[in-house]
Formats: C-alpha cells, sequence, structure tokens
C-alpha cells in the first residue's frame, strides 16, 4: 500500500469565514491555523499546501483574558542600534487590530515558505465587512 501525496491540481481550496466578536485569541488562532493547513481534510499532508482560505472579521472585538490588553507586548525592530518599537496588545488594537490575530497565528504555522504562502491565505478585516462574497465563504464557529 502505498501513501496517498495529493497533486496541486486535485486541491480543493474553500473559503471560510470566522467571526472574531468575543472569542479568545488562542481559541480563535488555533482555529484559523487548522483551516488554513488543511489539517481537518483526510488528504493533509505536512509539506503541501492543501489548506483553505480563512476571512477573519471583527477582528477589532477578539477578546484577551486576564490583564494581557496591558501586558502582552508586540516587538518590532528597525535594524538600527537603540530603535525597538513596542506596543501593548491594547495599543496594537487601536492602531491596526488586524495585527493581532496575524501575529497570533503566524506564530503557530511553520517559519519557512511554505508558512508564508499558508499566510496568504488569511484575510483578517477590523471591521464586519469583507470583499470576498463573490467566493461565497462558509460560516466557522469557533469553539469555546
Amino acid at each position: 500500500m502505498k501513501t496517498y501525496i495529493p497533486k496541486s491540481g486535485e486541491v480543493s481550496r474553500d473559503w471560510y469565514v470566522v467571526d472574531a466578536t468575543d472569542v479568545v485569541l488562542g481559541r480563535l488562532s488555533t482555529t484559523v491555523a487548522t483551516l488554513l493547513r488543511g489539517k481537518h481534510k483526510p488528504a493533509y499532508t505536512p509539506s503541501l499546501d492543501v489548506g483553505d482560505f480563512v476571512i477573519v472579521v471583527n477582528a477589532e472585538r477578539v477578546k484577551l483574558t486576564g490583564a494581557k490588553w496591558d501586558d502582552k507586548r508586540y516587538y518590532r525592530h528597525s535594524g538600527h542600534p537603540g530603535h525597538l518599537k513596542v506596543l501593548t496588545a491594547r495599543q496594537m488594537r487601536e492602531r491596526t487590530p488586524e495585527r493581532i490575530i496575524r501575529y497570533a497565528v503566524w506564530g503557530m504555522l511553520p517559519k519557512n515558505r511554505l508558512g508564508r504562502a499558508l499566510l496568504r491565505k488569511l484575510k483578517v478585516y477590523a471591521g464586519a465587512q469583507h470583499p470576498h462574497e463573490a467566493q461565497q465563504p462558509q460560516a466557522v464557529k469557533v469553539r469555546g
């Protein structure tokens, strides 16, 4: 018996929409990462992109538990000495709430060219509107 490896033309890509309203960030990002990787499909292969497209709406209404709004920090560096930028989760939500979800999902994907390709299939929007109605996305309920 041989292991089945799907060809690139055989992979069907569906579109899913996830509402982040009052959903804890960790539970949301694990669900999104699973859909992006394709782990919910029987033809899942770790080294191939067999996942689906995911649209996350209402990113500004995601929930963090405890005191994480003030304690969780996001770091970025320009590469020049002394140019470390630090934002709390609350500041990040005020500026670009989409990045909170994007960074959380990126932490759960592989750190190679496959992970970068998977992250391109993630579409995050701060509000309830998105321009992907033509793809007829299916709604996904996040547990918890």
